[in-house]
């Protein structure tokens, strides 16, 4: 997987063996560019003619491109004085160096140094397509290096032509939506509104230097949004990315010329990328920026996760308005630049706002005021600020931390420090795929066959490399040692996970907790909110820990038909919440019983207070209300009010509505098991005549249904009687060796299963 960040692409400069990052690149090719324009006129001249097209001194017409030796000899890259004398005869057309030079000296010196930075810019793009292993980056740098070869013999400024269009693609463009979104959110509160516009500053900043996956990574969504994001893709790479590395042509910034259809595609990636890079960053940055950043980044990306995706958003309208008091709009060049964007403005040193209602409407406010006695954020603030300081901790907290730690956090811990990666990888029919990718694709073939023994390998070895098939890969060393097997299915909203195992010495590490939440992080991205599968006995446990249930919350009717069976399997589902990053879960969690733990102690050192006791009881009173006990209204306690307060009748109602549910649920997870199709219906006397001689009092699926539609089970026993007389009315007509006999013991263990977890069983 060509997998985004910022400063990955590939090199154009420097040896083939060196890995340089993309500012360094850029450096190097400007240091070459500088060192081209301080050669003498008549080397620069030598140098062009590679490119340069032959004008005989005769008048005929030559067709040649560029000069190329007879010796074989061409002008040399390097040195300041000419290798070459203007009688030199060109191998191609036999004519001299000095006819491929007659239109170059009739420019001046800063023609000749464009022209000079635009001949290194085709040298760049000609590396770049020979290392590229992609083919949409490949063929775009290859058009790229083909326009530029063209513009220096034609002496023109390269244009890009063709159904790309001209920027900006969309309008309003993605920084003037952003704009329009802080302006909108936050106007009832100046501060609040200055904050997030240095967030929003840091955002578009990061989005403008984000690299974009490559087409490859989308084939498995529909083929609408992939082929729109190819488009997009090759925009990006002719107009904002290569013009950072070939500063020869112009550049412009993501964030100024894409719009809505852009922003919808990238923002969940881009949003949690930016989360993972700021918690990677965390230790670099200034401590005041750091806070600040943590306390609200989550939050303003959240929020503006919801207006980009929401279906009654403005910020992308044309006659935008903004409120009755504007701010200064986010400052954003429209304009393009010839080179990368600039930093964002640094938010260190501004205050935090004083209340959190200030970020929502007015009307909304007042429909859920604060409540008196809520926690103030500077209270919160402070606790932050406590706990991400190291020299702030109390005695033995990080021996304590590391013994409550969660499953994954040494996974985390060495993914942030390089040792292990993760990669989506998958086979393809329609383009070449890389060696890397072969070699991932056999080792987790390898993984899967010894991690599941009773599977088929070739069964194994068919779903890893059916190009329809995405495997996450658990890399270390170079080597993958896990993976998920999966398939998505975008149009039913649904992915189903094939294969899922670590190899056996690298287990109890929390690669396997890792590994499941960078997969769902993933499908939040692409809009997939459902995971199925049908679990073994083996892995139901490790299912039940990444949040699966035998409850599934997907309708049957969209996975019916497209999800496999396995026989003895049982099907489990999770549902995915877009609003939680799931590889940062489990420190948020903790992050949160810490605030709330340090919030207890706070409260009880102000309240600490030993009261006598009470006296009445001696004098002969019985009761007191409970309000009148020294130090309870200070300890938090209030009196309930009136309509607060649930009666016997009610409480009983809302049991007899939890349980119709409940068994409502557990019913339909009967009718659907694989062996209740003897069950579904009465038994037909037609087809078993003497059926109704022997079973007295006949039982099936379909009158527990209507039972249970018409409220007659207002206690779980009686339930429970009705499904265990199925079970016995089996078994007492059929034989031990009959398949009927197989179903009811079968269904009746599952029965007993769903029952237990549905807290039904009395113990």
């Amino acid at each position: 997987m060509a997998s985004g960040g910022e400063g990955s692409a590939s090199g154009a400069a420097g040896s083939a063996g060196q890995r340089l990052t993309l500012a360094q690149r850029v450096e190097v090719i400007q240091q070459r560019k500088r060192q081209a324009a301080a050669l003498p006129r008549a080397r620069k001249l030598e140098k062009l003619a590679i490119y340069s097209g032959c004008k005989p001194t005769d008048g005929s017409e030559c067709s040649c491109n560029g000069f190329k030796s007879a010796s074989g000899q061409a002008p040399a890259k390097d040195g300041v004085e000419p290798t070459l004398q203007p009688s030199a005869a060109c191998r191609s057309c036999s004519h001299t160096l000095g006819t491929h030079m007659s239109e170059l000296e009739k420019k001046g010196d800063e023609q000749l140094n464009h022209l000079l930075s635009m001949s290194l810019d085709v040298e760049s793009l000609f590396f770049l397509v020979q290392k590229e292993e992609d083919t949409d980056t490949k063929q775009v740098h290859f058009y790229l290096f083909k326009l530029l070869r063209k513009s220096i013999l034609q002496m023109t400024e390269p244009v890009i032509e063709g159904p790309l269009g001209r920027p900006p693609f969309e309008t309003p463009t993605i920084a003037k939506a952003v704009s329009n979104f802080v302006l909108a959110k936050f106007s009832s509160n100046p501060k609040e509104q200055q904050l997030n516009f240095d967030l929003a500053k840091a955002f578009l900043h990061y989005l403008n230097h984000w690299r974009w996956e490559t087409p490859s990574v989308h084939v498995g969504a529909q083929l609408k949004e992939s082929t729109l994001y190819k488009v997009h893709f090759t925009r990006w790479m002719c107009y904002c990315h290569v013009p950072t590395i070939c500063t020869s042509m112009v550049h412009w910034d993501p964030a100024a010329v894409f719009g809505r259809s852009v922003l919808r595609l990238l923002l969940r990636t881009v949003s949690a990328r930016l989360l993972q890079k700021i918690d990677l960053d965390r230790e670099k940055m200034a401590k005041d920026k750091r806070l600040l950043i943590l306390a609200h980044m989550p939050r303003f990306l959240s929020l503006l996760e919801e207006e980009v995706y929401g279906n009654s958003t403005t910020i992308f309208d044309v006659d935008f308005k903004p409120p009755s008091q504007p701010q200064k709009p986010i400052e954003v060049k429209s304009e393009p630049s010839p080179g990368p964007a600039a930093a964002g403005e640094d938010t260190a040193g501004r205050r935090r706002p004083e209340k959190r209602a200030a970020a929502d409407e007015p009307d909304r406010a007042a429909k859920r005021p604060r409540p008196e006695d809520d926690v103030s954020e500077e209270q919160v603030q402070q606790i932050l600020e406590a706990i991400e300081d190291p020299s702030r901790r109390s005695v033995g907290q990080e021996s304590l931390f590391l013994e409550n730690a969660a499953r994954d956090e040494a996974a985390k811990a060495e993914e942030r420090a390089g040792h292990i990666s993760f990669h989506v990888v998958g086979n393809s029919l329609s383009q070449k795929v890389s060696k890397t990718t072969m070699l991932w694709l056999v080792g987790l073939q390898n993984v899967f066959s010894h991690q599941l023994p009773r599977m088929p390998k070739e069964y194994i070895t068919r779903l890893v490399f059916d190009p329809k098939h995405r495997t996450l890969a658990l890399v270390k060393n170079n080597r993958p040692i896990g993976g998920i097997c999966f398939r998505l299915f975008p149009s039913q909203g649904f992915t189903e996970i094939v294969f899922c195992a670590v190899t056996s010495n690298e287990q109890v590490k929390g690669y396997g907790t890792h590994l499941m939440n960078h997969l769902k992080d993933y499908h939040i991205r692409h809009g997939v909110h459902h995971f199925l599968t049908f679990a073994d006995e083996f892995a139901v446990g490790y299912f039940k820990k990444q949040g699966f249930s035998k409850e599934i919350k997907l309708s049957r009717k969209k996975y019916l038909g497209y999800i496999k069976d396995y026989e003895g399997a049982t099907l489990m589902g999770c549902e995915l919440s877009p609003r939680i990053i799931y590889r940062e879960f489990s420190s948020v969690i903790r992050k949160q019983k810490e605030i709330i733990k340090r919030l207890i102690e706070a409260r009880q050192a102000s309240i600490r207070k030993v009261h006598p006791g009470l006296s009445c009881f001696k004098e002969g009173v019985q009761g007191i209300p409970i309000d009148c006990i020294p130090g309870i209204r200070e300890a938090g306690w209030k009196s309930p009010d009136k309509s607060s307060r649930v009666t016997r009748h009610s409480d009983e109602l809302g049991n007899a509505e939890l349980l119709q549910g409940t068994l409502r649920t557990l019913l339909q997870n009967m009718r659907q098991h694989s062996a209740a199709w003897p069950f579904l219906s009465p038994v037909d006397p037609n087809d078993v005549p003497d059926y109704y001689e022997f079973i007295k009092y006949p039982m099936d699926l379909e009158t527990m249904s209507k039972r249970l539609k018409n409220k007659y089970y207002c206690h779980k026993r009686l339930f429970i009687a009705d499904a265990t007389r199925i079970f016995t009315n089996c078994r007492m007509y059929n034989d031990p060796d009959t398949e009927y006999y197989r179903c009811s013991t079968v269904l009746e263990k599952y029965f007993q299963s769903r029952l237990k977890d549905a807290g039904l069983l009395d113990k």
